[in-house]
């Protein structure tokens, strides 16, 4: 009960002076405010960021390796991997034939970007994306107007083509062109499908700007065995089946497909979304030191602030103080009511400064491709900030107060 009264008490007289001082208040409050919104902001943003990046590379699946010359993580070490072969149709369909471990196999090449013409409307550097039939089990495959090719299409190579939102936009405005034709490499092909619109994404390889046709229609024009254009073969785990015993299984089908002997080296990459994930720790890591390094020289600013006006305050009340403690006041009712009064306007402080960054991220997320938003252990770090700040500062000044002689505050407050 005592130590409930000596808080309430603190509460008034710190109340009582911030709104005493308001002119002091406020110059107090800005140097915490902008410290606490420099820190959050930055937080909000990577985390924002994180969130996002992490959610596209789940809806990937993490089930899922990939086929490839180059490997992710590969860093500079670009001369072991140049002169490696490209994966080919043939390594595709040995995979795709015998493949037990395997729920579903597909492959994706990358032709030369092309301009795509639909009368006197054209897209220039579309990226043209063939795909086998079964790119489709990958769930990636979601579509705002028609369909996706069917199993006769696909095995013909038939002229036929999903279009990105923003490829669909650029020819056709807002008319339907589901069965019109367009012009790629030189050749008619049928509009069958519109993907929704993804916006741009954080990894890379949105479908907004890309149209998808079957790859044996590419295998028209191109010899997909001669390695001449980058591919990937996509392998999906089969329910009940690791990505480590995949990734094993998978390393032995190919080495055994290319007819590598026990001591050589693999002469292509299994990428998997760990590599990737692994990789963002670490980016993430440094993007959060970089904003607590960025925002800690506001928050001292303001520490040094508030531990200033903290001075000046106790040189104001000494002879409060002198009264109070010859009535028999504790050193730490003292204490506790400059520190309660110092981390009141420091956590005032941070409250502001979070609502601003709040404010922020709705303003931000109508105009970014990404959501952005403060969540709650950014609020719990901004407030803890604060609180600590409130105490770190005020301690000194505080401490001061306490101690002092009762009779030598008094004369000194007359």
């Amino acid at each position: 009960m005592i130590m409930l009264r000596i808080l309430k008490e603190s509460v008034f007289f710190a109340v009582h002076s911030l709104i005493s001082n308001k002119l002091r208040t406020f110059l107090s409050l800005l140097g915490v405010t902008i410290g606490i919104f420099a820190i959050i902001s930055v937080l909000a943003a990577v985390d924002s960021l994180e969130t996002n990046v992490r959610g596209e590379l789940a809806a990937l699946g993490d089930d899922v390796i990939y086929v490839q010359k180059w490997p992710w993580d590969g860093g500079g070490a670009w001369w072991k991997y140049i002169n490696r072969p490209e994966v080919t149709y043939k390594e595709f369909k040995k995979l795709s034939n015998d493949f037990p471990y395997a729920e579903a196999v597909a492959m994706s090449v990358h032709p030369p970007s092309q301009t795509i013409k639909f009368k006197n409307n054209s897209v220039s550097s579309v990226q043209v994306v063939p795909v086998s039939y079964s790119f489709q089990q990958f769930g990636l495959m979601n579509l705002s107007d028609g369909r996706y090719f069917s199993y006769s299409e696909s095995n013909n190579g038939s002229g036929v083509a999903v279009l990105g939102s923003e490829i669909n936009k650029g020819l056709f405005q807002d008319s339907d062109p589901i069965g019109k034709s367009i012009k790629v490499f030189g050749r008619k092909i049928r509009i069958i499908g519109v993907f929704e619109k993804e916006g741009t994404s954080l990894i890379g390889g949105s479908k907004d700007q890309e149209v998808y046709v079957p790859l044996n229609f590419i295998r028209k024009l191109y010899n997909l065995n001669e390695g001449k254009l980058r591919g990937e073969i996509t392998v999906k785990a089969k329910e009940g089946v690791g990505v480590v015993q995949l990734r094993d299984e998978l390393r032995g089908k190919m080495r055994a497909i290319r007819r590598l002997r026990p001591k050589d080296d693999d002469n292509f990459a299994l990428n998997e979304l760990s590599v990737l994930s692994n990789g963002l720790d670490e980016f993430f890591g440094v993007l959060n030191l970089a904003g607590i390094l960025i925002g800690g020289f506001s928050i001292l600013v303001g520490g040094f602030g508030i531990a200033n006006i903290m001075f000046v305050s106790v040189r104001e009340r000494t002879n409060i103080i002198g009264i109070q403690k010859s009535l028999g006041a504790k050193n730490y009712s003292i204490l506790t009511q400059f520190l309660v009064e110092s981390v009141i306007l420091s956590l005032l402080g941070g409250i502001i400064g979070l609502a601003m960054v709040f404010v922020l991220t709705i303003i931000a997320s109508e105009f970014a491709e990404m959501e952005l938003f403060l969540g709650v252990r950014n609020i719990i770090v901004g407030v803890g900030i604060s609180v600590s700040i409130g105490l770190i500062a005020g301690i000194v000044p505080a401490w001061m107060g306490a101690k002092m002689n009762p009779v030598d505050a008094i004369r000194t407050g007359y």
